[in-house]
């Protein structure tokens, strides 16, 4: 007799998708919303449209919205981005790997240079409306022939879009940077050992740092189910420093012990040494729950060539934020969520002082669970936390999703915006100025 078959954790309970778009402008709230919000909550995630992905990572991107103008809640929407590959279901994964604009789109969705870009970190990225109706594909006009990362960085300072793109086969990883008005003036092949998920880099005012870690693609088993990757340490772990202007012959490798790092929380230059915040992983399971990420300060010594590492907290956290306005550059604060030990969900918030490593806490309640939270400035404020934390909560007692306004600096509760919906636990979002 067959026994059934155990549903991974990412389609069922608040991973499962919603099979719905709405466009509801009636919200409920609880509190007082802030005057000072004006513009829009975007976050994106993986939502298949079948019912079924055969990893995580896999499902098509689906944007959920919520609008802020004067103190209210003007409405809710979510949309799937329908790529090619929402318009091919039944798409080959590894045929879908070869084909540029045949992406998931489910990963991040950032703003740049008056485009809204859904970003998958193996495909192009794909440009969606205000209203978060799919556009088209965006190539910067013919000029980027490669992937795009999930996480690219926008300057507070110039106003360019760093970014890059990882490869299977050589190049295997390549750099881009666009200026303020998303031209991309810049391209570069950068040499590494081979092909690795790089999901993730820093910057500075100054330099890009790589992080070279680990997680090996695994091509045989490319045309299989799951995530096609291995966790060899013999490939050995690096941080490389390159100014940002530079090339392959400017980057100055440092060697660290083999961990991986989905995503770091911000980097900084201090004097001769540069500074990065990361949540670290010991290793990467490409197909189960990974280690748990910690709070880790890599200080990069330029002068000895070293890397010293200490790791700030014993709690397992993911999606890091600091304030936009501080990407590259020194910050003081940083906001994750403190994840649950048997998913990757947050049951907490946690901000961090980063001038003698204490921690606030919010915890969220049973039944409760979060997922990133975007810190939006306060525009009359004047201190670094002057601001709000938003981010998407799941209620399983209502079965309803909200958005939860913190204050900053406190971590008290402003005001909860209640949606005619669940949102499934996904990855990033932005928030995105009226």
């Amino acid at each position: 007799m067959n026994q059934p078959v155990e549903q991974p954790f990412y389609l069922k309970d608040n991973f499962a998708p919603v099979s719905e778009e709405i466009s509801e402008s009636h919200l409920q709230v609880v509190g007082n919303i802030p005057p000072g919000l004006n513009g829009r909550l975007l976050r994106n995630g993986p939502n298949p449209q079948t019912g079924w992905s055969d990893h995580w990572f896999f499902g098509n991107g689906m944007i959920h919205g919520v609008e802020f103008c004067n103190g209210k809640a003007n409405g809710y929407r979510n949309r799937y981005v329908r790529t090619t590959l929402y318009d091919d279901p039944g798409a080959d994964s590894g045929e879908a790997m070869m084909d540029l604009a045949k992406s998931a789109a489910n990963t991040h969705v950032i703003h740049h240079a008056g485009k809204i870009l859904a970003l998958e970190e193996a495909h192009l990225p794909w440009e969606v409306s205000p209203e978060l109706d799919t556009i088209k594909a965006w190539d910067f006009n013919g000029k980027l022939e490669t992937p795009m990362t999930a996480h690219p960085k926008v300057c507070p300072v110039t106003g360019e879009l760093l970014f890059f793109a990882y490869g299977l086969f050589p190049p295997y990883l390549t750099y881009h940077r666009a200026n303020a008005q998303g031209e991309l003036v810049q391209s570069e092949q950068i040499t590494v050992p081979g092909g690795t998920m790089m999901h993730d880099f820093n910057i500075t005012e100054n330099y890009v740092i790589w992080m070279d870690l680990p997680a090996v693609w695994d091509i045989e088993s490319l045309a299989g189910e799951g995530l096609p990757i291995k966790w060899d340490e013999s490939y050995g772990a690096r941080l490389g420093v390159m100014p940002r202007t530079g090339g392959d012959s400017d980057v100055t490798w440092y060697n660290i012990d083999p961990c991986y790092v989905y995503h770091p929380l911000n980097a900084y230059e201090d004097g001769d040494n540069i500074v990065l915040d990361v949540c670290r992983l010991a290793n990467m399971i490409a197909d189960g729950i990974d280690s748990p990420a910690f709070m880790t300060r890599w200080v990069i010594n330029r002068s000895s060539g070293t890397v010293s590492e200490t790791q700030i907290d014993d709690r397992n956290t993911e999606f890091p934020r600091v304030p936009d306005t501080l990407i590259g550059q020194k910050h003081r604060y940083g906001y994750v969520a403190g994840l649950a030990a048997s998913a990757p969900y947050g049951e907490r918030y946690i901000k961090y002082d980063f001038g003698d490593f204490s921690a606030k806490t919010l915890e969220l309640g049973p039944g409760r669970q979060g997922s990133e939270a975007v810190f939006v400035a306060d525009p009359s404020g004047s201190s670094e936390d002057d601001g709000w934390l938003l981010a998407y909560v799941y209620d399983q007692s209502t079965e309803c999703s909200e958005v939860l306004i913190l204050d900053a600096s406190t971590l008290s509760e402003e005001a909860r915006v209640l949606l005619p919906a669940r949102v499934p636990m996904g990855f990033h979002g932005s928030w995105v100025p009226a």
